[in-house]
């Protein structure tokens, strides 16, 4: 990273990290629709609801995962920032090592969880047969997800975000094109989606390891001395990003209490393909946020604190222009997008009537997030903590008991708005209270 060129063009700098980030999570949320798409078309609405069901599974992965990985490179990034790369080669191994032992541990557990979870949200039998076929494949996928993950991290960490990007080009069209082979040749159904995602992970794993074995710079694989300081930073530091995947993981298994009891699977299924989009847009913060993270705190490492604050408000304004034309997007094509994944019209037409209430969270959410990013990037997790804390389980698990009880369905779609705009208020009083930061929001 050159500091200079960051100070004499931040937004070309901040696009040059973010852009190949963007790109590469929204081929990542690409994966989820193409799977969710291949189910829908040649397995039913029964396996939609059945893989939405587990999906606090996928957030407990991504929440643990992402609190090492996040951690240990802000810790690396303001090493490498001040001039210590051995140090910040050291943070890297040892978070690599640390996140492929957490995900394991996960899983060894997480296979004795099936039954209770199915007991407490009521899943019929045919809904039920269709999560154990899928999320027992899944067991061995979502280990090598988180690794690839944090990998990139570190790869777009030492200023080559373009390398991670092609992985996921490579991951997506790999992954669709055996859904395909799997689902529509060989008829082999959710298993056979699962083990599509196996498979193309296990691929991008490889090329990721070719990368730090041959290309890599900065960060190189080797032995470590493992800290325990290092280690209980790294997890402070990412606790946010902890908390904020754990949250949702939570409010997605309110959601499905909630929506199972009072409208059904078709219910859960409506909920899930709107949940497509609202994944994708997230994949898009996400990659703002992991574009400008490294620079943030790299900035922060060389003492440049108006560099970082300029940075995060630039970035924030990117994410709720993204709000703004993801919405009109979807305002035009909503009766199109209904019928893609499934052929219900009670189904379709919760859809159509939920999408736009439901987006409406999308002005707000990306403020929310990038903040909370840039919290974490310069070591204050308190605030980060909060935010996402706020949003993701809180106010929304309050929201998610009670809008439905008032409005039914169309309580559901409100949830997520209402979230938002509270969470905006507390993002909005640490800006205005923070001392370095009290003039920075606009």
């Amino acid at each position: 990273m050159n500091l200079e060129q960051m100070k004499k063009n931040t937004t070309k700098t901040i696009l040059q990290f973010s852009l190949p980030a963007i790109i590469s999570m929204i081929l990542t949320s690409l994966v989820t629709i193409a799977d969710g798409f291949f189910i829908g078309n040649y397995v039913g609405k029964e396996g939609i609801a059945a893989v939405n069901l587990g999906l606090p599974i996928i957030y407990l992965y991504l929440g643990v995962g992402l609190m090492v990985s996040i951690g240990g490179v802000a810790i690396a990034g303001m090493e490498l920032g001040s001039g210590d790369r051995t140090a910040c080669n050291q943070v890297f191994r040892q978070t690599i090592a640390t996140t492929f032992a957490f995900s394991v541990l996960i899983s060894c557990v997480m296979i004795f969880c099936f039954q209770p979870m199915l007991s407490i949200l009521h899943a019929d039998d045919c809904v039920t047969g269709y999560f154990r076929e899928y999320y027992r494949i899944m067991l061995l996928e979502l280990p090598v997800m988180v690794m690839n993950s944090a990998f990139g991290m570190f790869i777009r960490g030492e200023g080559n975000p373009e390398y991670y990007m092609k992985v996921s080009v490579i991951n997506v069209l790999l992954n669709i094109i055996l859904d395909y082979a799997f689902a529509g040749w060989f008829r082999m159904g959710v298993s056979g989606i699962a083990a599509a995602s196996l498979l193309s992970a296990l691929v991008s794993l490889l090329c990721i390891l070719l990368f730090f074995a041959k290309k890599a710079k900065v960060y190189r694989l080797g032995k470590f001395h493992f800290s325990w300081k290092i280690c209980m930073k790294s997890i402070l530091n990412g606790s946010s990003e902890f908390i904020g995947e754990m949250s949702t993981g939570i409010a997605m298994f309110a959601y499905n209490f909630v929506i199972m009891r009072r409208i059904g699977a078709d219910g859960v299924t409506a909920f899930t393909i709107v949940g497509y989009i609202a994944y994708a847009f997230s994949m898009i913060i996400v990659g703002f946020g992991q574009g400008a993270s490294p620079l943030i705190s790299f900035s922060y490492g060389a003492k440049e604190k108006n560099l970082a604050r300029d940075i995060r408000k630039k970035t924030n304004c990117y994410v709720f222009g993204a709000g703004i034309v993801v919405f009109l997007l979807m305002m035009a094509g909503t009766g199109w997008y209904s019928g893609i994944f499934v052929q219900s019209g009670n189904v379709e037409g919760m859809i159509r009537s939920g999408m736009i209430i439901f987006m409406t969270s999308f002005f707000f959410s990306g403020i929310n997030s990038i903040t909370s990013f840039y919290f974490t990037a310069t070591g204050r997790a308190l605030e980060s903590a909060v935010i996402s804390a706020s949003r993701g389980l809180v106010v929304l698990i309050f929201c998610i008991f009670t809008l439905p009880v008032l409005f039914g369905m169309t309580g559901v779609w409100m949830a997520a708005p209402v979230t938002e705009i509270v969470t905006m208020g507390i993002t909005m009083f640490f800006l205005h209270t923070d001392r370095d930061f009290s003039d920075n929001f606009s």
